[in-house]
């Protein structure tokens, strides 16, 4: 019976020859369109729709805060202090700033409590600068994982966001501290800081996709990043209060000042941690609209470049 099967099998496969060449060059031009379509089937190289492509991301959240965690742990894994770096780096920048800032050059007048005020600037403005310092070099850092396997690639410089987001919180507990050892009282309006910061991580996010198609496709920019980062700062009163610095100025320059995005988030925390603080106009639509800017901007820029990423 074995052998009868066999046989009966061979020729039925004899019977039936492969196509050749010719009889696929008389079938009608676009078929092979037409079949593609008709079976949802796509080029693996070619771009997911923007909805699509949003799934996917949303898909791959796990992996996402996966990635994140273990960038963390990896960042400091080689030093003996630890992620006891990530508290200690923005209160040295802190201390160098209030010794060259608030005492030498004096940015420390109109303002009550200046060590708040300077430690809420440089850890709010560390955490824009980190995320989009990071963000940018995700594409490149990676090009291994984006040659071997197939994911939406915007995963990347959103969980180096969320890496930054993730050490935020401790320095948020120092900033607390500080805050109230130099005499701040808790109030209820402390309970908006987690919302600030929120959308200030969106802000960032948006930032980080930006910056990380921009980098991977103009590599040299890299260089050129922290010096646009450094002006930001320096233009973000960090460390001086921008109405009293601008009081001469036109009104133009602090109006421009007041309403870039960093200074509008490290506004809402200190208008939320310090009693003293004068808040500037219209600081929560501001953030909110930066928010939602540069999420939306930064996503649809980082997709539309999809398929380059990797290549080369």
């Amino acid at each position: 019976m074995r052998g009868d099967t066999i046989d009966v099998t061979d020729a039925e496969t004899q019977a039936r020859p492969e196509p050749a060449d010719d009889d696929l060059a008389k079938l009608p031009a676009g078929w092979g369109t037409d079949l593609a379509e008709r079976h949802a089937l796509m080029a693996s190289s070619a771009r997911p729709g923007l909805q699509q492509y949003i799934r996917q991301v949303w898909a791959r959240r796990h992996f996402l805060v996966a990635f994140a965690n273990a960038r963390v742990v990896s960042i400091y894994a080689r030093t003996r202090l630890g992620q006891l770096w990530q508290l200690l780096t923005p209160l040295l920048n802190a201390g160098v700033y209030l010794l060259l800032f608030g005492v030498l050059l004096n940015t420390r007048r109109g303002i009550e409590n200046y060590i708040a005020f300077l430690v809420i600037g440089v850890f709010m403005f560390h955490f824009s600068q980190r995320s989009v310092r990071h963000g940018a070099d995700s594409v490149i850092r990676n090009l291994g994982l984006i040659r071997a396997m197939h994911f939406p690639r915007a995963t990347l410089p959103l969980a180096y966001a969320l890496t930054e987001l993730q050490q935020l919180f401790g320095a948020l507990f120092v900033m607390a501290a500080v805050v109230l050892i130099t005499g701040e009282p808790i109030t209820p309006a402390w309970l908006l800081v987690p919302a600030a910061v929120g959308l200030q991580f969106v802000f960032n996010a948006g930032l980080s996709l930006m910056a990380a198609r921009i980098v991977s496709q103009a590599p040299d920019l890299d260089r050129v990043l922290p010096f646009v980062l450094r002006t930001w700062l320096y233009t973000s009163g960090v460390f001086y209060s921008i109405p009293v610095h601008t009081a001469g100025a036109p009104e133009w320059v602090r109006v421009v000042l007041e309403v870039n995005p960093a200074a509008v988030y490290i506004d809402l925390v200190r208008r939320a941690l310090l009693s003293d603080h004068d808040p500037l106009p219209y600081s929560w639509p501001l953030a909110v609209g930066w928010a939602l800017v540069a999420l939306v901007v930064g996503f649809v820029f980082f997709w539309r470049a999809e398929t380059r990423y990797g290549r080369g």
